[in-house]
Order: structure tokens, then C-alpha cells, then sequence
């Protein structure tokens, strides 16, 4: 069980910062090459897709303003439209307005390495001052990922490890649970991965209707080494990714902390892994295709994400 002082020793000994070069934003997602692209294409056996999100509730967690028109030629502005838009009078349309504070316990969603900062940085160094509350990050931000993330995704199961249904709030994932995952599925995480991790999280949020409280189930900050010596460019987690409380107090979330700012360690939070297990365990795959294609919001710190898993 590694000390307070090694976990924030970790922000020194598993960082990243130069690794790839002073201006690199991606952090880890170097690691996923060509060579792991093509890999990742020939883990796709069955042809079979499912999604690992959630969806998202409307008015819960989504504000939508909807606009409705049954005859597009009397909408608002129409009038300066040309003429023979105004004889076509059988089609009409629908349109939204959306606000999404995505960031939390229920959205899926990635976080990029512009989301935490520790002592005033971000990942490779850069100071928080270039996140401007007006025009976002210009360091960092989601849009470095603009061409996906499309990897070789490994899930494992460590609920199935430890025999119950799902694991406690507090309970957190260690090394050793993650090498019997391995183990007991019959695949090992390399260079590149994307490794999800179940807890069981998902299957407690459909049958209790609601996403955890402040204490969650999750990686524990000894998994950081791992991850580290693995190569790994992607972690997701059917949670919001740090056990809470972490045990830590200097640093609450560890795992996003060093993760993001250290490693340039990408997140993946809240994933919804029930059908992606169900699929593994059918099939007996447990590493497939997983695609994440970030929206484009320009300076952002994340994104809201549908990752999908081809088997």
C-alpha cells in the first residue's frame, strides 16, 4: 500500500512532462500508434458493437429548449427565404437547444489533461493561467484528440474477481486485482490499451435508478505505477474512475491528479460496461475495438462520449 508521501511522489516519478516533447498535448495517447490502430481493427472477430454510455436524461441532467414547426415555410424568418421554399408547405422540422454540464458522477464523458491542475500546472507543465474562463484552454484541451481515440479496449471484470455483484462505495481496484482480471480472462494489457474497468458500478446504478453519492467504488492510486509501466493511453471506469474517499488526504482524487496533470493520462468517466460484459462474457473476447470521438468544442476540458466496443 503505497504511502501519502509516494502517491504525491508519484507526480515526479511517473510523469510525462518532456516525454514526447515540450509542445505534445496528447500525454498518452502517444501510445496509440499506427501499428496499434491496425491491432486494435483485427481485435474486431464477430462484428458486433455495443455502446458504453449512458444515456442522457432530459430534464435530469440535460437542459433542452425545443423548437417545433409542422410547416418549415411559416417558421420565424421565413419570409426572407426564396420563393419557392414558401410552395413547399408538407415538410417541418425539430430543433434543440442544448446545455450539458457534463463533468461529474452520471455523464459519460473524457476528460482531457486541461481539466485538473496541481500547484498551478497542467500536464507538461503549462500553467493554469492559459485556461481563460472566456475562450477555454488553449493547452490541452479536447480538441488534441479532434481525430478519436481508436485503440485496442480491454475490459476487465474485477466484480467477477472478487465473486459480487458490485463493489462497495469506498472499496477501491488494486494491481493484484487487475493481473487476476487478466488471468482469469485470458488476455494481458499492453502498450496503447484502453482499459475499462468494471466494478459493478453500472449494474447497481440500473438496478437502484440512480448514480452513487460522494463515496464511490474505483482505481486506487497504486494502480498508477501499473498503468504506467503498461503503457497505457486510455483508462475508463463504470464510476467516476478515483475510489472515494482515496485515502489520502493531501490529494482527494489521485487518480484524476496524477493521471491527468503527471501522465497526460486521458479519462474516461461513467461508463455504462453491463452490455460490453454481457458481450464479452457471450463471446468470451474480452479486448475488442473501442472508438471515442470527442465533440470538437474548441478549448474545452472534456467532452460528452458514446465509446463503442467492436468485438
Amino acid at each position: 500500500m503505497p504511502t501519502q508521501d509516494d502517491v504525491l511522489g508519484y507526480f515526479d516519478t511517473l510523469s510525462n512532462w518532456g516525454r514526447w516533447g515540450d509542445d505534445d498535448e496528447l500525454g498518452t495517447l502517444n501510445h496509440i500508434t499506427d501499428d496499434v490502430r491496425l491491432a486494435a481493427a483485427r481485435a474486431v472477430r464477430h462484428g458486433r458493437s455495443v455502446s458504453c454510455a449512458w444515456e442522457i436524461d432530459v430534464p435530469g441532467e440535460m437542459e433542452r429548449a425545443t423548437t417545433t414547426c409542422p410547416c418549415a415555410a411559416e417558421m420565424p424568418g421565413a419570409e426572407h427565404l426564396p420563393a419557392l421554399f414558401h410552395a413547399d408547405r408538407r415538410w417541418g422540422f425539430s430543433n434543440e437547444r442544448l446545455g450539458i454540464a457534463y463533468h461529474g458522477n452520471t455523464i459519460t464523458h473524457v476528460d482531457s489533461p486541461c481539466h485538473i491542475f496541481w500547484d498551478g500546472r497542467m500536464y507538461n507543465g503549462r500553467s493554469h493561467s492559459e485556461v481563460d474562463a472566456a475562450t477555454g484552454s488553449a493547452w490541452a484541451a479536447v480538441t488534441a484528440a479532434a481525430n478519436g481515440i481508436v485503440t485496442r479496449g480491454v475490459l476487465l471484470d474485477v466484480a467477477s474477481v472478487r465473486d459480487v455483484p458490485w463493489l462497495e462505495p469506498g472499496q477501491g481496484v488494486f494491481p493484484e486485482d487487475l493481473e487476476e482480471a487478466e488471468r482469469r480472462q485470458g488476455v494481458r494489457v499492453r502498450p496503447g490499451d484502453a482499459v475499462l474497468l468494471r466494478t459493478g458500478g453500472g449494474r447497481a446504478r440500473h438496478e437502484g435508478g440512480a448514480a452513487g453519492g460522494i463515496e464511490q467504488a474505483g482505481w486506487h492510486a497504486s494502480c498508477l505505477p501499473w498503468l504506467h509501466e503498461r503503457g497505457v493511453a486510455l483508462i475508463g471506469a463504470d464510476t467516476p474512475q478515483d475510489v472515494q474517499p482515496s485515502g489520502y488526504d493531501a490529494v482527494l482524487m489521485p487518480v484524476h491528479a496524477v493521471s491527468l496533470v503527471a501522465m497526460g493520462l486521458w479519462l474516461l468517466d461513467n461508463c455504462d460496461l453491463e452490455a460490453c460484459t454481457a458481450t464479452a462474457v457471450e463471446l468470451g473476447q474480452w479486448d475488442f475495438q473501442l472508438a471515442v470521438a470527442p465533440i470538437r468544442f474548441a478549448g474545452t476540458s472534456g467532452s460528452p462520449v458514446n465509446p463503442i466496443a467492436t468485438f
